[in-house]
This record gives structure tokens, sequence and C-alpha cells, in this order.
């Protein structure tokens, strides 16, 4: 076949960690200002800042847009019609999950108060609750959601998993395990000491997690968000959070970035991270895999992995 086009954005290390590739003419471009080809088989966005820009792709023929985020809300507002968009499924999962985790142990175990004591040159004995033995409910039971239950494997939690359909299925362990159906949530927010969403945004999820739904939780549970903010009604966690009925640790905010006089920054129950959940040095190689995948998806005729908008027109 003739030789395959990927366009890379100027994102830091992509393009040397790509390095060069048999049969293809690797081009940089950021989405914005003329194209550098007429014809790009693959087209990279940025990591940061790239949403808008897809619209430019339709003054360019392009066979597959390849997003470097698992999570592409508001996409389809931008990416012209008929055209395929992959995600970056495989990459994050790992680095969200090993997040998640560092959250959960350090609010657990007040590693926030205990650095805040440290600044003042305090020593202040005091027992926070653990993680062994918590009671964990897994809203999202996808990629990140497998990822973050293989990791509380260790940890002696008592786990359960929901997703928006109830089902059986086989975690990364390969134990086959049940999964509950979002119809289920009302009944099992009451027990969960340790909330973590991992949903994915989008109509049926936006907001899901308002004042009702937090009323359900049981005194002093803790709601873990990697997933995406606006899962959650930012007002009504304010609320319970200010009341010191729950706490929270969370990656990702509505709005964001978080403005510096939110009233979240100033709870000392809330702990967070300024959406870094996948920024780790695991994500450039891990990128660079599934690059040169598609790109060998495409070179054998195969469709390429991922596709979660358009459709693969061959």
């Amino acid at each position: 076949m003739s030789e395959i086009v990927v366009s890379l954005p100027t994102d830091a290390g992509l393009r040397a960690a790509v390095g060069e590739i048999d049969g293809v003419d690797i081009v940089e471009w950021d989405v914005e200002g003329p194209a550098p080809r007429q014809r790009i088989d693959i087209v990279v966005p940025p990591y940061w800042g790239g949403i808008r820009r897809l619209a430019n792709l339709a003054e360019v023929e392009t066979r597959l847009v390849q997003w470097q985020s698992i999570g592409f809300n508001g996409v389809d507002r931008y990416l012209p019609a008929g055209l395929a968009l992959a995600n970056a499924t495989s990459v994050h999962e790992a680095s969200t999950a090993e997040l998640a985790l560092g959250l959960i142990i350090a609010a657990q175990r007040g590693i926030p108060e205990f650095v805040r004591d440290g600044i003042d040159g305090k020593w202040d004995l005091r027992t926070f609750p653990s993680v062994a033995d918590r009671r964990v409910l897994i809203v999202g039971y996808g990629g990140v959601g497998k990822a973050i239950e293989a990791r509380l494997a260790g940890f002696e939690t008592h786990i359960t998993r929901l997703a928006s359909t109830a089902r059986e299925e086989q975690n990364l362990a390969g134990e086959t395990v049940r999964v509950h159906g979002l119809d289920e949530l009302d009944a099992l927010l009451p027990d969960a000491e340790i909330l973590v969403l991992g949903l994915p945004l989008n109509d049926d999820t936006r907001g899901m997690f308002g004042a009702a739904k937090l009323a359900k939780l049981p005194d002093g549970a803790l709601v873990v968000n990697v997933g995406r903010g606006p899962l959650v009604d930012t007002d009504a966690l304010v609320a319970e959070l200010a009341s010191g009925r729950v706490r929270a640790a969370l990656d990702v905010t509505d709005p964001e970035p978080l403005p510096a006089d939110h009233p979240l920054w100033s709870l000392p129950n809330a702990l967070i991270t300024p959406h870094v959940g996948g920024d780790s040095t695991a994500m450039l190689p891990r990128m660079v895999s599934l690059i040169k995948r598609q790109v060998a998806h495409l070179r054998a005729g195969e469709a390429p992995e991922n596709i979660v908008l358009g459709s693969w027109a061959g």
C-alpha cells in the first residue's frame, strides 16, 4: 500500500519517542494553522487543548483521529461528521488507578493532616480509618475501574462493582465477578465507605451525584473522583464536606481548572490533585505503542483499535 501519513503534535517528547517507522511519513501538526498534508491517515491532536481544533479537520482528508485521552466527552461537538475517532484505551488505566489508590490511602490515613502538622513542626498522634476492611463501591467498571480493583486486591477491602448494566465478567485477575447495574446505585450507596467514581461523562451521568445521592452515603464516607468533575454536583459536595459528614479526594473537579478562590480549596477534608491521573511517565511509551499498533492495523487493512466515534470505512 502507499505510504501512511501520520501527524503528531508538538507535545513534549512524543515525536522523538515515536522515532521513524518504515513506510510512514511523520509530520508535526498541532491541528491549527495550515495542514502539512492534504491527506493525513492518522491525526494525533495535542493532549491538552485539542478539542476545539478538531473542527479544522474538515479541510483535511483524514482516515483516523487518535485521541490521547480515554475520555472523549464534548468531542462530537467539534469532530467533523463521518470521521472515525479512537480513544486512548490501554494508555492511562494504570496511572489513573495508581493515583486513585494513592488518594484513597492518603485520605484514609490522614496524610494531608500530618503534612500540615509537619509544616508547623507539630507532633499530633491521631488515629485515622484504615483502607483494610473498608467497603469500596467502584462506579464505572471499565478499564480504569478494573485497574483500580486490581490494585486494591492486596488491601483486604470488600469491593462492589457497578456499571451501566448488570452482568458477570472477568476482572484483571481472570476471576468472574458480579457487576451491578446503575439501577441498583441507590441501594448500594448506604453501604459504601469509599465511593470511587470512574464513569465516562455523558448526558446520563452529568450531575449524577447530587445532593440526593450524596446524602445516601454513610457518615464518614470518602468520595474519590478520578472520572470527570461534572459527574458530581460541586455545590452539593461542598455542602456535605462543609458539614463534615463526608470527605473527598478529587483528581477532577467542576469547574476545571478550579479557581483559586473556590471553597473546595479551603475545606480540610478535601484532597485535590489537578487532573493528573493519566499524566505520568507511563503515558508516553504507552501512547507510542498505541500509535504504532494503529499504523500496523492500517497497513494490514484492519480496523483500528478503540473507535468510539464515527465508523471505520477502511
